[in-house]
């Protein structure tokens, strides 16, 4: 019985005869028999010397009835390129554009390279490879290692008597680059970049700077800006310093742009290889042009969408500023909100700082509060020789420093920690009046604390350490954070800090 294949579109044939053991011929299928010819199964059957079925065969032909001189059913003539070193060229500073997508005709051409036109566009190999592109408004923004520049998309630049640039349209598809101002690139960090409005961020680790990228020049954005520069110079310096490592790889540098609290966060992050990798993810804020926070958490990728921003973690994906997590929960762990801050007042002047207050809400307290280191040099005994490398004395009312028996002690204990009664009873028992503090105490809509002082003892003190209140010095370094029984997971505000002193009489 004979088959019928509807083909709609072909161009070669498929010629076969297949035969079974008794020599009848068989159809097994349109699509073939991909076993032709096939080992005799049947000892009766006929073979030849090879035990195969003499009688079984298939052809390719171009030909419907395979006559020599019939008509070819091929595409016929077609030209084409022999290539002599058909080999893949690797251009770290050069880009190619393919062919486009026509959905109203639906033809694809974008794997459509044609090497008979000039789709390709060199960069200055000197600013090293192309890490990124991105495309804004008509133009394509273009990162190499040690370059910032953007490319007119199908159009090109021609230049007035004064010099101002006049863009034209053209059909040249990437049209002139033009470097912005600044020799600063994107280093190898791609994963820097992050976008907001008319502002790109990214960072340049080679040259330890953090940069934002404003606008288009000459559409009133003010180019390429060192926000790093902002109070941050020292910190980004060394941090990038040791973000790579000669005998564990490189590290990574993500960025990404929180829309929530409209905020560009990076997060340096030492590669994993390093058992003792460390991390520091920060923010910055444009309406303060400052870095506002440190973060305890450490992002392997970051977006926003919508009104929310997301980070992903060991394979799972965060939303950020949920009001169902408690306040500083990070990948289900929680953490403490601290700042650090420096009391120097009159910075010439040798002080006594005797108190601190904070106006806030309820539950911070003082992990530390140390001076400034004082005097240097001292009597070795061992030889008799003056050691200008050991400096002697810190005051401070800091545990960890003097007693590390009190090392998870703080300094002064928020209003709830050190609240108690003249019975005895502690925070979180309940508390008959009046009650008293042993930490800050709220008056007048503050809350104050003496300082105490946990120094030891310094050359021609007679009173010292915990027999006296306040620390000496020309400045204060103050660490404050939040307390682990107060309005646990809550808001806890902090808008002021300050701190009474005198002239020191030593």
């Amino acid at each position: 019985m004979a088959a019928i294949i509807e083909v709609k579109y072909f161009n070669s044939f498929v010629l076969r005869k297949t035969v079974d053991a008794s020599n009848n011929p068989v159809w097994n299928g349109s699509n073939g028999d991909n076993t032709m010819p096939v080992a005799a199964t049947n000892s009766g059957a006929v073979v030849n010397a090879n035990g195969l079925y003499p009688k079984n065969w298939y052809i390719e032909e171009a030909r419907i009835r395979g006559g020599y001189n019939n008509t070819d059913v091929g595409y016929g003539a077609r030209a084409y390129l022999v290539e002599e070193e058909p080999n893949a060229s690797v251009r770290i500073n050069a880009m190619i554009y393919s062919g486009i997508f026509n959905s109203t005709t639906g033809i694809n051409n974008t794997n459509v390279f044609s090497v008979g036109d000039d789709i390709t566009k060199a960069l200055d190999p000197s600013n090293g490879s192309i890490q990124k592109l991105y495309a804004q408004d008509n133009n394509l923004i273009i990162f190499q290692e040690n370059k910032v520049s953007r490319s007119l998309i199908d159009k090109d630049a021609i230049f007035s008597a004064e010099g101002g640039a006049i863009t034209t349209s053209g059909k040249i598809v990437i049209g002139q680059n033009q470097s912005y101002a600044g020799n600063f690139g994107i280093s190898r960090n791609p994963e820097s970049f992050a976008v907001y409005g008319n502002n790109i961020y990214f960072t340049d680790k080679d040259r330890n700077a953090v940069l934002r990228l404003s606008s288009a020049q000459g559409g009133g954005g003010n180019g390429l800006t060192e926000i790093s520069n902002y109070g941050m110079i020292d910190f980004f310096r060394d941090e990038f310093g040791v973000l790579d490592s000669s005998s564990f790889g490189i590290g990574k540098a993500y960025g990404a742009f929180d829309i929530y609290t409209k905020q560009y966060v990076v997060s340096l992050q030492q590669n994993e290889s390093n058992p003792a990798a460390t991390f520091k993810t920060l923010s910055f804020d444009e309406a303060v042009k400052g870095w506002t926070s440190f973060y305890s958490y450490k992002p392997y990728f970051s977006t926003s969408l919508k009104n929310f921003y997301y980070t992903f973690n060991s394979g799972k994906m965060y939303i950020h500023n949920s009001s169902i997590v408690p306040r500083a929960q990070f990948y289900g762990v929680n953490y403490k909100a601290s700042i650090k801050f420096i009391f120097n007042p009159n910075v010439s002047l040798q002080k006594n700082f005797q108190t601190i207050n904070y106006e806030g809400d309820n539950g911070w307290q003082v992990d530390s509060i140390v001076s400034d280191l004082t005097g240097a040099g001292g009597p070795n005994l061992a030889n008799t020789v003056v050691d200008f490398n050991t400096l002697y004395t810190q005051d401070g009312g800091n545990a960890t420093t003097t007693n590390p028996v009190l090392a998870n002690t703080p300094a002064i204990w928020s209003y709830n920690e050190g609240s108690y009664d003249n019975y005895g009873n502690q925070y979180p028992t309940n508390l008959i009046p009046p009650i008293n503090n042993a930490g800050f105490a709220r008056m007048e809509n503050k809350y104050k604390a003496v300082i105490p002082n946990n120094s030891t003892v310094a050359p021609g003190e007679i009173i010292f350490g915990n027999s006296m209140t306040g620390i000496k010095g020309y400045f204060a370094t103050v660490t404050m954070s939040t307390d682990n029984v107060t309005n646990i997971g809550g808001m806890k505000e902090l808008f002021a800090v300050s701190s009474e002193y005198v002239e020191s009489s030593y």
